[in-house]
């Protein structure tokens, strides 16, 4: 296991790689041939890079001679195509990204944000096994920790792992004749996954654990057990209401992304997962009471007593706001970290008024519409994950706090 030490943990290289328990290679009826990876043939853009190196000496004055690494980068480019960052690069690089791409949560101190230097690993089970790992370490007993873990980058004939879900820990959706058993919204995943030989407990429920799918160039694809002793999870009761614990609601405390690619003056690390911490909006409304979810809404406006035969007794809203409730109180109760949305509405306002600081070579986190469409529906191996927009890739409550600025461009 890796310890974190200081802001950037060294890299892990190894003889062999660890082989984890509960991995399950994919054969040819999961889909593809790992030759079908992406390729990575193009050479890292020079300009990026140098664009970067300026920023990153302009904030580290100390840093050694710009000139010197700006000669031997363009080195390394002219001979092998691409460079490889220094740790302090790279950890402010893994920082920027974080705090202009939207997701820095209101309260995380971006300066300090932990990254696990690991580029050295390639292998599919070493690659989760140290996804489990930041789980642990990020959970800290629910004083929930920011961190980055950073993998192998993609390189000209050598393209970066890939981590199909969209995070570490999502509940299944199993397809039932009268709906759905768990998340609806990864039903096709569920599927997929299913149809690439992964076994659901022989006892399903609402909240079994998806298999972690991370697929490499000279593996495939390969399906890894989510181990059951790194997942902190939280069960859902309400201040005011006891009947809410009958409910059997729960929910996993951190939010650890993991389908976003990282990319740092011209170089691309496809496999980046991070964490800040959860808004509780997207765990109450968009989780637990949305439709195309687990859909509670109903449900529990029932148990309030509230008409649900008319739209115009606003039993949905007065639902919702009960289940946000209940989870910011669970959370509280149990000491994990959590922020409400109207705070986080707040900070993400500020941050948008404070200017933009994106252009196209800074650190940027993105996600390509491809890695969406295959972290909620899977799909064959080898799916290309192109270019993605030129900048960042807010969540919902970053657009809709642009829509109501007047900010957010046409199209979006």
């Amino acid at each position: 296991m890796t310890v974190t030490r200081d802001e950037v943990i060294p890299i892990q290289q190894s003889p062999s790689e660890p082989v984890l328990d509960g991995v399950r290679e994919v054969g040819e009826s999961g889909g593809g041939s790992p030759a079908a990876l992406v390729r990575a043939d193009s050479a890292t853009d020079v300009s990026a890079a140098e664009d970067f190196l300026r920023a990153f000496h302009d904030a580290h004055p100390k840093a050694g001679s710009l000139t010197e690494r700006l000669a031997d980068v363009r080195r390394s480019i002219a001979e092998t195509g691409t460079y490889r960052h220094t740790g302090p690069e790279l950890a402010y690089g893994a920082r920027v990204a974080l705090r202009d791409s939207g997701w820095c949560t209101s309260g995380v101190p971006w300066r300090q944000l932990k990254v696990r230097d690991l580029r050295g690993l390639r292998n599919a089970s070493a690659i989760a096994s140290e996804c489990f790992e930041h789980l642990r370490l990020a959970t800290n007993a629910g004083r929930i920790q920011p961190m980055v873990t950073v993998f192998a980058p993609d390189a000209p004939g050598n393209p970066g792992p890939r981590i199909w879900n969209e995070q570490v820990v999502r509940y299944a959706g199993y397809a039932m004749p009268n709906g759905v058993l768990g998340d609806a919204r990864y039903s096709g995943f569920t599927a997929e996954v299913q149809r690439m030989g992964w076994k659901p407990p022989n006892q399903r429920s609402r909240f079994d654990h998806l298999p972690l799918v991370v697929e490499t160039a000279h593996e495939g694809i390969k399906l890894v057990t989510v181990p059951r002793d790194v997942v902190q999870e939280v069960p859902l009761e309400h201040p005011d209401h006891p009947w809410f614990v009958e409910l059997g609601l729960r929910w996993h405390t951190v939010p650890l992304i993991s389908n976003m690619q990282l990319e740092i003056g011209g170089i691309r690390y496809p496999a980046a997962p991070f964490n800040t911490w959860f808004v509780g909006t997207e765990i109450g409304t968009r989780g637990l009471a949305d439709e195309n979810a687990y859909g509670v809404t109903k449900h529990v406006a029932e148990r309030l007593g509230m008409d649900t035969s008319t739209e115009r007794t606003l039993w949905r809203d007065r639902a919702i706001v009960e289940i946000n409730r209940a989870v910011l109180f669970s959370f509280d109760s149990a000491r994990v970290t959590i922020t409400d949305h109207h705070s986080e509405a707040l900070h993400r306002l500020a941050w948008l008024r404070s200017g933009p600081r994106t252009s196209a070579s800074r650190p940027m986190f993105s996600v390509s519409k491809e890695a969406s469409q295959r972290a909620r529906r899977g799909a064959p191996s080898g799916l290309p994950s192109p270019e993605p927009k030129r900048r960042p890739r807010y969540d919902e409550l970053a657009r809709l706090n642009r829509r109501c600025l007047g900010t957010e461009p046409f199209g979006e």
